[in-house]
């Protein structure tokens, strides 16, 4: 069996033209070098060197090994260094979730941590805080970004700063101040966002708007926050969503409405798993972000 040290010697050899030259740069003796030259050809059957010129000379077989061997040794070594960066946290692929009405806090996040480790590469994926949260169960990603509440007991969490929520209608509907009341939704179509599965954004809404003694007219549930904006842009209805969101998709048919008597605020945060190994670049990445909300979270 050839095995990747015999290569090493034989490449050596070549390059240095002289048994007792490559010994001495292989920091051993000459005759066990020789050895393994004669253990290298018996294992192959052919004769690699011509040892009878005054010079060591590759014969045809010994050619196409040393061919071979110098790019097998040199992808060997290109992938001990991609290992190693990788495990460093320089390279290579970090895959994140997010839900769509957080993509604030991501884009925020991204070329900070690019221009510290330009050679991670994103895999991005999308969903509502339910799926992200399954693609971390399945291992599909590394860092899920999710509105809150979620089933915390499974993750490490890294609370994000917390968003008010604003009110969105269609320009066309020509509302000319800036603000309004809880209790002006009363009779409005609302389009509101709603989690494939479980408690979340949705419940919070509804609550706050029962709390202010009323039960609202919901005429469509969505997970997906553009398409419900893009909705609002058509004159289907109003809705009721965290104000970055907006900032984030904004939309020329739409206007944005502060509500002043609400108490709700859009809660998010950065989650991975528990007990599972992790990536030095998820590290890097959790680190960037904690650095940058920082301020912003003790205010």
């Amino acid at each position: 069996m050839v095995d990747i040290r015999h290569l090493k010697y034989f490449t050596t050899i070549v390059e240095e033209g002289q048994i007792t030259k490559a010994a001495k740069k292989l920091h051993m003796a000459q005759p066990p070098l020789s050895q393994q030259l004669k253990q290298l050809e018996e294992t192959l059957g052919v004769t690699l060197l011509d040892r009878n010129a005054k010079k060591l000379e590759l014969t045809q077989p010994g050619k196409i090994l040393y061919e071979k061997a110098k790019q097998l040794l040199q992808q060997l070594e290109d992938a001990i260094l991609e290992v190693r960066e990788i495990e460093a946290g320089t390279n290579g692929v970090l895959s994140i979730g997010c839900v769509k009405s957080c993509f604030f806090y991501l884009s925020e996040i991204i070329q900070p941590f690019h221009q510290s480790f330009p050679n991670v590469k994103f895999h991005l994926r999308e969903g509502d805080s339910f799926f992200i949260c399954e693609l971390l169960k399945k291992r599909e990603i590394d860092i899920g970004i999710v509105r809150l509440p979620i089933d915390s007991y499974h993750y490490e969490m890294i609370r994000l700063p917390s968003d008010p929520y604003v009110a969105v209608l269609p320009k066309q509907w020509n509302v000319s101040r800036r603000y309004m009341h809880m209790k002006e939704f009363v009779d409005v179509p609302l389009l509101l966002l709603h989690r494939i599965q479980g408690k979340g954004q949705y419940e919070l809404v509804i609550h706050e708007c029962r709390r202010h003694g009323f039960e609202p007219k919901v005429i469509c549930e969505c997970p997906d926050a553009t398409i419900l904006l893009s909705l609002v842009s058509k004159g289907v209805g109003a809705t009721i969503v965290p104000k970055s969101t907006v900032s984030f998709f904004r939309l020329p048919d739409i206007c944005v409405l502060d509500i002043i008597d609400s108490s709700i605020e859009a809660e998010a945060a950065a989650i991975i798993e528990k007990d599972r190994y992790v990536a030095k670049s998820v590290h890097h990445f959790l680190a960037i972000l904690q650095e940058k909300f920082s301020d912003k979270m003790e205010n």
